[in-house]
C-alpha cells in the first residue's frame, strides 16, 4: 500500500449497510477497511497514511460519539463524517460542534457520500502531500459524477480482495443440511453465467444472503452489488430509485440522481420484494431487463447498462398472474433460474449450527464470554417451529445474549415455551390470517375503504396502508362483494 493512498473507514454495525457504503467508496477506486462495532475499529492498527472515518452513530457498545470522544482523547487526527437516521440528527449536531467535519441523514444520496469524503480528504492533508493526493480527490470527483472510474493500483487491488474474500462468501451462510446443499450447488452452478435469478422463500430465510453469494462467486464479483427493497420505498418512489431522475423532474427532484440501475452497471442489481412493483412499472422494468437500456425520469436520453438481476420474493408470482397483478412476460424474464430457499423448519439439523454462531458473534459484540449452551435449552430451539425462519431465530438469540450475565447461554424459559406453542405453519399461513380480517373488515363497511366506518379506521390504519395490505394480499373486489371507492 503506497505512503500517498488514501483509506476510507466504515464503522457500522450493519453489514448490509456497510458493505454498500464500502462498495461505493472502492468503486471511486479508494481503499477502505471496515468494521462492525467502535470497539473493533479503536483496537485496530492504523497506518500513517490520509485517511477519514464513516461512522455510524447508533453502535452496540460505544455509540458513535463515544468513538469520536475516544478518538479525540488519544489525539488521532482522523476527520470524521457520521451517517445519521432522522432522529439522530440533534445527536449529530452536537457531534459536528464537537469536531466531526460533516453528517449525511440515511438514506443518503451516493454522490453526496463521495463528494464529503473528497473534501475531507483534500483539505485533512499535509500541505507536502496535497498536490499528489488532489488525483485521489479528482477520482472521487469522478466517481460522484459518472460512476464510471473503476480504476485501481495494484496494490489496491489486492487488498480489496482481500477485503472481499472476508467479508462475503458462502462462509455467512450457516448450515450442513441436504436442504441447504442443494440450494448451494444450485447458486454454485448459476453464479458463473450471468443469468437471471429468482430467488423465492418465506420471509426471514436470508435471500439476500443467498444473492450476495451469487455475485461474489461471479466474474462481476469485482464490481458492485446494489440492492433495493421494493417493499420498503413508496410505490410513487420505485421509478426514481431503480432509474434515476433528472433535476426538476418532479417536485423536491433538486439536484440530478443515478437510479440503482446505472449504479450497478458492469456488477449485480438484487430486487429484493419484486412482487411489491406496481403494474405501471413492470414494463419500464421489463424493457430494462430485456433491451438492457432505460431513460431517468425527466429525460429523453437513453441510458445503456450491463447488469445482472438478481430479484427475491415471498409471494405467489403465478397467482399474482392469474389476478391481473404482475406481468406474465416479466414473470418469464425473471424466472430463467428459480431458486427455492427452504424455510428453517425444514433445515432443523442447521439450528445448532446457527445457534452457536449467532451466540459467537453477539456475545463478541456485546463483549460477553459465553461459553456453554444448555442441552436442553438447545434441543428446545431446535424443536420450536420459528415462522419468522432464520431472522426470528437471530432476533431471539440476540436476547438471549442480553440477558446472560455468566459463561452459560440464558435462554428466557417463557419466551421459549410461547414458541414452541405455535404451530409450524408456513407464511403463507399467517398472511392468511391478515388476509381475512382484511376481507371481514371490508364486508362490515360494505367495501368502502376510507372515510367514516370505513375499513382503514375499523382496522386502524391508513387508508395507503390497507391499499398497499390489500396489493400485496391479493384482495379484490370478488373477496368482498362490495363496492371499491
Amino acid at each position: 500500500m503506497s505512503d500517498t493512498g488514501a483509506l476510507v473507514y466504515v464503522v457500522d454495525d450493519d453489514t448490509s449497510a456497510r458493505e454498500g457504503v464500502a462498495r461505493l467508496i472502492r468503486s471511486a477506486g479508494l481503499m477502505t477497511k471496515t468494521f462492525a462495532s467502535g470497539e473493533d475499529f479503536l483496537a485496530a492498527a492504523r497506518p500513517t497514511i490520509p485517511s477519514c472515518l464513516v461512522l455510524d452513530v447508533n453502535l452496540p457498545g460505544l455509540s458513535g460519539l463515544e468513538v469520536q470522544k475516544e478518538l479525540i482523547k488519544s489525539g488521532a487526527q482522523i476527520p470524521v463524517i457520521f451517517l445519521t437516521g432522522h432522529g439522530d440528527i440533534p445527536m449529530t449536531v452536537n457531534a459536528v460542534k464537537a469536531g466531526a467535519v460533516d453528517f449525511l441523514t440515511k438514506p443518503f444520496d451516493d454522490e453526496a457520500l463521495l463528494a464529503a469524503i473528497r473534501q475531507t480528504l483534500t483539505s485533512d492533508l499535509k500541505e507536502e502531500t496535497r498536490g499528489e493526493m488532489s488525483q485521489v480527490g479528482n477520482q472521487v470527483a469522478m466517481a460522484a459524477e459518472s460512476a464510471l472510474a473503476y480504476e485501481r493500483l495494484q496494490d489496491q487491488r489486492l487488498y480489496l480482495e482481500s477485503e472481499i474474500s472476508s467479508e462475503c462468501n458462502f462462509e455467512d451462510i450457516v448450515g450442513k443440511s441436504a436442504a441447504l446443499r442443494k440450494v448451494l450447488d444450485q447458486v454454485a452452478i448459476v453464479s458463473p453465467t450471468g443469468s437471471t435469478v429468482l430467488l423465492h422463500g418465506e420471509t426471514g430465510t436470508g435471500k439476500e444472503l443467498f444473492a450476495r453469494a451469487i455475485h461474489n462467486r461471479s466474474p462481476r464479483r469485482e464490481r458492485t452489488f446494489v440492492r433495493l427493497n421494493c417493499a420498503a420505498i413508496p410505490s410513487g418512489l420505485v421509478e426514481s430509485e431503480l432509474f434515476g431522475h433528472e433535476k426538476g423532474a418532479f417536485t423536491g427532484a433538486l439536484m440530478q440522481k443515478r437510479g440503482r440501475f446505472e449504479v450497478a452497471d458492469g456488477g449485480s442489481l438484487f430486487l429484493d420484494e419484486i412482487g411489491d412493483i406496481s403494474l405501471d412499472l413492470q414494463p419500464k422494468l421489463l424493457r430494462a431487463l430485456q433491451e438492457h437500456e432505460f431513460e431517468r425520469l425527466g429525460s429523453s436520453k437513453t441510458i445503456h447498462v450491463d447488469v445482472r438481476l438478481i430479484a427475491a420474493t415471498h409471494r405467489d408470482l403465478e397467482a399474482m398472474i392469474r389476478n391481473n397483478q404482475f406481468r406474465e412476460d416479466l414473470f418469464y424474464r425473471l424466472n430463467v433460474f428459480p431458486i427455492e430457499i427452504p424455510p428453517l423448519r425444514e433445515r432443523q439439523e442447521d439450528i445448532p449450527l446457527l445457534v452457536h454462531y449467532f451466540v459467537a458473534r453477539l456475545a463478541r459484540r456485546m463483549q460477553k464470554h459465553i461459553r456453554t449452551i444448555p442441552k436442553q435449552a438447545m434441543e428446545a430451539l431446535v424443536s420450536a417451529p420459528w415462522p419468522g425462519n432464520v431472522r426470528e431465530l437471530e432476533n431471539f438469540i440476540e436476547r438471549c445474549v442480553i440477558v446472560t450475565a455468566g459463561e452459560e447461554l440464558k435462554v428466557p424459559s417463557p419466551e421459549l415455551k410461547r414458541s414452541l406453542s405455535r404451530t409450524a405453519a408456513p407464511a403463507s399461513t399467517f398472511e392468511e390470517v391478515g388476509r381475512q380480517a382484511i376481507v371481514e373488515a371490508l364486508k362490515a363497511a360494505s367495501g368502502k375503504i376510507a372515510g367514516r366506518s370505513g375499513a382503514a379506521e375499523r382496522l386502524g390504519l391508513k387508508r395507503s396502508t390497507l391499499q398497499n395490505k390489500m396489493r400485496r394480499l391479493n384482495i379484490s373486489k370478488a373477496d368482498y362483494h362490495g363496492p371499491v371507492n
